[in-house]
C-alpha cells in the first residue's frame, strides 16, 4: 500500500511540474504560503475577538477619498457601445 502511495505522489508532482513549469512553481508556493499565513492569523483573530463586536473602529469610520471625474485617455473611445 505504501509503495502505491509513493508512486501516486510522484505522478502528481510530475503533472504539476508539467502544468505550471519549473519557473512558476517557487512563486506559486510562496503565494500559497502567504495566503495560508494570512488565513491562520485571521482565524486566530476571530477566535480572540469578543462575540458581540461586529466591526472595528477603522471599519466603522471609513476614510472618504475625494471624487474626481473619469476621463478617457488619448486614443480611447469616448462613446458607449
Amino acid at each position: 500500500m505504501l509503495e502505491n502511495r509513493g508512486l501516486e505522489i510522484v505522478v502528481i508532482a510530475v503533472v504539476v511540474l508539467l502544468l505550471f513549469g519549473a519557473k512558476r512553481l517557487p512563486d506559486s508556493a510562496r503565494a500559497l504560503g502567504k495566503s495560508l499565513r494570512i488565513l491562520k492569523s485571521e482565524v486566530g483573530a476571530m477566535k480572540t475577538e469578543p462575540a458581540g463586536v461586529e466591526a472595528t473602529a477603522s471599519e466603522a469610520d471609513p476614510v472618504l477619498l475625494p471624487s474626481r471625474p473619469i476621463t478617457a485617455a488619448p486614443g480611447e473611445a469616448t462613446t458607449a457601445r
